[in-house]
């Protein structure tokens, strides 16, 4: 995860920046994806994972402003622009660590994340669901934001084709453009959707679905029993 948290430490600064230029359609993304997290607690406890620098929270607390967050991420970086975010909020955590690895802590009504776990290796992405569902009470959502590899070769290049018109479209540079494909090649490590909806059974979760697909973009919806 070196690799990883070194390259997030390096870009922090334009993350924000680039994200409705990176990502199509953004703002449904990632309103699919607070719209899916639902609790009866009034000040629910929220873990963000791969939290970066707070965008998904940000969305989050419109909906709960009460909530208790902790913030969870590998890059230093990213998270101390998340402080600056958060800087008037009283009673937010943030945790530097791997969080593939490190304790989850919990229990919590809520844990989301956007655009991280894609990163993990196979194992890792399993093994996570798994604590995932552990660090959650019951009825508790697990929410994530993330990309899935296409089903087949020919819909994982008609994905990457639509991706791909969708940069050059936009107001990127040529080196921003050829950076951020760098990163998709080095970093990215997406699993099909499929699968990513077996594990999540696997792990125990009750209900499962997906409520938002945009080709590479999904959001899964998992709930504890």
């Amino acid at each position: 995860m070196e690799h990883i948290r070194q390259a997030f430490n390096r870009f922090a600064q334009e993350y924000d920046a680039q994200r409705e230029y990176v990502i199509p359609m953004m703002r449904q993304y990632y309103g699919a994806a607070v719209w899916a997290m639902e609790t009866a607690a009034p000040e629910p406890a929220i873990l963000d994972i791969g939290a970066g620098t707070g965008l998904l929270s940000a969305f989050l607390l419109e909906k709960f402003p009460g909530a208790r967050m902790t913030l969870m991420d590998i890059s230093e970086n990213m998270l101390d622009l998340a402080k600056k975010r958060f800087a008037t909020r009283p009673g937010t955590e943030y945790v530097v660590c791997d969080y593939s690895r490190s304790d989850l802590g919990g229990p919590y009504d809520i844990v989301c994340s956007a655009l991280s776990v894609h990163h993990l290796a196979p194992e890792d992405k399993c093994r996570l669901f798994g604590r995932i569902f552990s660090a959650l009470r019951p009825g508790g959502i697990f929410v994530n934001a993330d990309q899935a590899d296409g089903e087949t070769p020919y819909f994982r290049q008609r994905y990457l084709d639509y991706w791909n018109d969708f940069l050059r479209s936009g107001p990127l540079t040529e080196a921003q453009h050829a950076e951020i494909l760098k990163r998709r090649d080095t970093l990215d490590r997406n699993e099909k959707l499929s699968v990513q909806l077996t594990w999540l059974e696997e792990a125990g979760f009750a209900e499962v679905d997906v409520v938002y697909k945009n080709r590479t973009f999904i959001v899964t919806v998992a709930r504890k029993g």
